[in-house]
């Protein structure tokens, strides 16, 4: 069961893509490209990009400053991965595989991922996308820690979807198991049959909720305004105070921040990572990071012998 994705890349203007490309790379790198752009087009002429322009001149920012040698170091592998989801998306949908790739060596578990997750979704208590599970290795006194970060694993064959009454769950044109709120009645059997405990249920509580009284609470107005905004899960609004079409008293479940993918973005965990320990990308693409890392010999994917095809892969 697919769907045509509801909203397209959306398209920037030359000056703003090009002024905001390289933000990181130094304020010599901004200026430049921000002086080539304005002397491009007239002021009054708003210029959009397609995603194939949009990638040549991310693919020429970064020659340029790799050659300049501005940073004196290689290009971060955030822009690489940048530029590997650029390139993905001037593709036709059914020629990429997005996966992600978890190098459990470079995690130190400060779940920044969970909270920029928290934060891009506006999960309320109870909901967690991303949660990171904490591990003993060995046995004393050689005894370790190893911390394991669990998104969906977005399988190709997910347990999940078969076991839905009412198909509110499926895999749709992009790879990714997706969650239709307008159709879930909350039964909650795909939370029962996913192996690996990435499905919670949005109650509708809150965090401000069984507080001591407004009076004794500082910016509680503004508390209750924050957790009564609507996401924007799957390209689409959802209002947390309107039973149709919300995902309060529904499943719910990391999507691989598609809202952001489609649109050039990486996903949130992704950008957040202290670690470098995430990485996104298109796994048909040869020459994109997330090829490079899973063709790897020390590659392992969860629960592989239950057939579920997981397309989360992960580093030890």
């Amino acid at each position: 069961m697919s769907r045509q994705p509801t909203i397209p890349l959306i398209p920037v203007s030359r000056r703003g893509f090009l002024g905001a490309l390289v933000a990181g790379a130094g304020a010599l790198a901004v200026a430049s490209v921000a002086s080539s752009a304005i002397t491009e087009k007239p002021t009054d002429t708003i210029d959009m990009l397609t995603p194939e322009e949009a990638l040549a001149a991310y693919e020429a920012e970064i020659a340029r400053l790799r050659a300049a040698r501005i940073s004196g170091t290689p290009i971060d592998q955030l822009e690489r991965m940048r530029t590997d989801l650029l390139r993905a998306l001037t593709k036709p949908v059914t020629e990429r595989r997005w996966v992600m790739v978890i190098d459990l060596r470079a995690c130190v578990g400060c779940h920044g991922c969970t909270i920029a997750c928290v934060a891009e979704n506006k999960l309320p208590p109870g909901v967690v996308y991303r949660p990171v599970i904490e591990e003993e290795i060995g046995r004393y006194p050689n005894v370790s820690r190893r911390f394991i970060p669990r998104p969906c694993m977005q399988c190709d064959n997910p347990p999940c979807t078969g076991v839905c009454p009412v198909s509110a769950t499926f895999t749709n044109e992009h790879g990714v198991v997706e969650v239709n709120y307008e159709q879930c009645i909350g039964c909650r059997a795909c939370i029962a049959a996913c192996p690996y405990g990435a499905r919670t249920f949005d109650f509708g509580y809150t965090y401000t909720a069984n507080t001591p009284s407004a009076a004794m609470m500082l910016g509680a107005e503004q508390a209750v305004s924050y957790e009564q905004t609507s996401t924007f899960e799957y390209s689409k609004v959802h209002a947390r105070r309107d039973l149709h079409d919300s995902p309060v008293g529904n499943v719910r479940k990391c999507h691989f921040c598609m809202h952001r993918v489609l649109n050039g973005q990486l996903p949130a965990c992704v950008t957040t990572c202290i670690g470098r320990a995430t990485f996104f990308g298109d796994a048909n693409d040869p020459e994109s990071l997330v090829s490079e890392l899973i063709a790897r010999p020390n590659v392992m994917r969860l629960k592989e012998e239950l057939g579920t095809e997981p397309r989360v892969y992960y580093l030890q």
